[in-house]
């Protein structure tokens, strides 16, 4: 049992090297957008994902980037000026500024959620239909556990826990 979690701990690593150079970001870039960088798509992902709670601002978008909200404001214009997003007045406060998704935003989108799909199916094409369900299942509930963990640890920082 000891050799296995060690073991886990090595792919961790490896994992974490890839994920560090953002290879599937990369991937997807040199596939779908070779002129965009790594935080355009970035700022589509957080408003993809923000808009769901409604209504997207720029401070939104930095709070899920974890960038300053200038730093965030100019990957927005910049986004803006390729066609992928648009600035709106919101319909819930018209002196409020929102972000939203065009249809070039939101196929860039498409085509890049394809891509990494693409490359997690070659490289699942030689897997057995029940590993790739076993691992589906395992891989979600390791990450949510450490999504997890890592909120508790969080909440007991600020709390002044011990």
């Amino acid at each position: 049992m000891e050799a296995s979690r060690a073991s886990i701990g090595q792919s961790m690593g490896r994992w974490r090297l890839m994920v560090g150079r953002r290879v599937m970001a990369r991937l997807a870039i040199d596939t779908i957008a070779p002129g965009l960088e790594l935080t355009h798509l970035d700022v589509l992902d957080a408003v993809w994902r923000a808009r769901s709670e409604g209504e997207v601002t720029v401070g939104a978008i930095a709070e899920i980037m974890r960038i300053d909200p200038s730093r965030a404001s100019r990957i927005v214009a910049d986004m803006v000026a390729r066609g992928a997003l648009k600035r709106e007045a919101s319909q819930a406060d018209a002196r409020r500024i929102i972000v939203v998704m065009t249809d070039l935003g939101t196929r860039l989108i498409g085509e890049i959620k394809a891509v990494k799909r693409g490359v997690i199916e070659s490289i699942l094409a030689d897997w057995p239909e029940d590993d790739v369900s076993a691992f589906a299942h395992l891989f979600d509930r390791f990450v949510g556990d450490f999504e997890t963990f890592y909120q508790n640890r969080e909440s007991a920082g600020r709390g002044g826990g011990t």
